[in-house]
């Protein structure tokens, strides 16, 4: 498995997490923040959705340029992102090694801030993401909505089902 086959496999593989904690947010708390030099959970949702696109953007054009919150409800930002998680792994899935490895240029207000190779910005945006996601689902208590599962379960999801091999040990040590 190569790098890049990789990071499609991861990518599709957080995108479930992703949805689950997105679709948590109460829509009328979107202006929450735990603090004032915090984002709020609606820039939090921008940048998770707007840094997919940055992704799409740099794979196909090798270029992309960071846009600012745009004037849109937050079920448009999870529809954006849902669209395009689904649109950046089919484009990573179909790169070649020498797109995947092709300079990008990433622009903030019009100036170049960082140039690397595609692929390592798409990792690079992969984990900024899974951090903003972690901030955001800290976010979810207070918001007044409950935690989703993201690796296993939280304290808000049902426990896991046992599996009938789990339970079926259970009993023989019970009737031991």
């Amino acid at each position: 498995m190569t790098v890049r086959e990789y990071y499609v496999e991861r990518l599709r593989a957080e995108r479930p997490a992703f949805l689950a904690v997105l679709k948590s947010i109460p829509r009328e708390k979107t202006a929450y923040k735990p603090h004032e030099r915090s984002p709020s959970a609606e820039q939090l949702v921008w940048t998770l959705a707007g840094e997919l696109k940055a992704c799409i953007d740099a794979a196909t054009k090798n270029q992309t340029e960071w846009q600012p919150l745009p004037k849109i409800g937050v079920a448009e930002m999870i529809a954006r992102y849902e669209q395009w998680s689904g649109e950046l792994a089919n484009i990573a899935a179909s790169m070649d090694e020498e797109a995947w490895n092709r300079t990008a240029k990433f622009l903030y207000k019009g100036k170049v801030v960082s140039e690397q190779p595609v692929g390592q910005f798409l990792w690079f945006i992969l984990f900024d993401a899974i951090h903003h996601r972690g901030q955001l689902s800290a976010y979810l208590r207070p918001m007044g909505s409950t935690v989703p599962a993201i690796y296993g379960p939280s304290a808000d999801s049902s426990p896991p089902q046992q599996s009938a091999a789990q339970d079926s040990a259970r009993e023989k040590s019970q009737n031991s």
